[in-house]
């Protein structure tokens, strides 16, 4: 059976992620950290990670981007969770009695005027579920949580509110990351990374690779070189897989304008999920 990781508790939003992607039964393994979640697969301890990627709300989750580029992984699938926060405590609390909530700190930006508007505390926590099983554990009767329904029902606390979120389309993208090659699909997406020529007009040209190929750009990110201040490595999606005749030229291209190029994979993109 196959075995995917995910970082957080039991009834985090990732492990949720799995379930719709793979199916109820599917075996997953708990990561306290997200380079817990990298190696777990690539010392084979899981086969797959679930990694999130970007929220539409929050935006870019960084240390994913950093965790690519430090492990030799390939991206095999890309997901897509429509997220769905609940406000949850210990049986007998009202609203009224709150004064502190906790959760991830992503969690809490998304729900930032909601908790704004009851004068409550964010208090960060490593995880949503970790939130709930911490409050569950500690008893506090004036704090709540923000988490998951899911991590509501394990943990045994009590749903205050639903859909909390201060945007109602919420949603958070993940990659699936793994070992092997993932089979060609036909709705194809290729992530690559790479880091230009400090010289003028660089990023400009390689993306010109692309836009003569009339290839469509999906995101383009920049992260900090760690081995060299002040210089950038860029991540980027596009539409198409790389073994697609366009999408062979302009990587082909792209090679012999940049100094890095490495890519990720060429994968299944996902289904936008319903809005409502």
């Amino acid at each position: 059976m196959t075995r995917i990781a995910f970082q957080g508790e039991p009834g985090a939003f990732s492990q949720e992620t799995i379930f719709q992607t793979f199916g109820a039964d599917t075996a997953t393994l708990p990561c306290h950290a997200f380079a817990d979640l990298f190696r777990a697969v690539a010392d084979g301890s899981a086969d797959l990670g679930m990694v999130p990627i970007e929220n539409s709300t929050a935006g870019s989750i960084n240390q994913s981007y950093d965790l690519l580029l430090d492990y030799d992984l390939k991206i095999t699938r890309e997901a897509i969770l429509r997220v769905r926060h609940a406000l949850m405590a210990h049986a007998g609390i009202a609203e009224s009695d709150l004064k502190r909530v906790y959760s991830h700190p992503a969690a809490l930006a998304q729900c930032e005027k909601f908790i704004a508007a009851h004068g409550w505390e964010p208090v960060a926590a490593y995880d949503t579920a970790g939130a709930a099983k911490q409050l569950a554990a500690a008893r506090e009767p004036h704090a709540a949580a923000i988490a998951s329904e899911t991590a509501a029902h394990i943990y045994k606390l009590n749903i205050l509110a639903r859909d909390i979120q201060d945007l109602a389309n919420n949603f958070t993208r993940f990659f699936v990351i793994g070992k092997p090659e993932p089979p060609r699909a036909a709705n194809a997406k290729t992530s690559i990374i790479f880091a230009t020529r400090h010289i003028p007009g660089a990023l400009h040209q390689c993306l010109g690779e692309f836009a003569a190929r009339g290839i469509n750009l999906a995101k383009l990110e920049s992260r900090p070189d760690r081995k060299h201040p002040w210089h950038y490595i860029f991540y980027l999606d596009f539409e198409g897989h790389r073994d697609d005749a366009p999408c062979r030229d302009a990587l082909a291209g792209l090679r012999d304008k940049t100094d890095f190029l490495r890519v990720l994979g060429s994968y299944p993109a996902a289904t936008m999920p319903e809005e409502n």
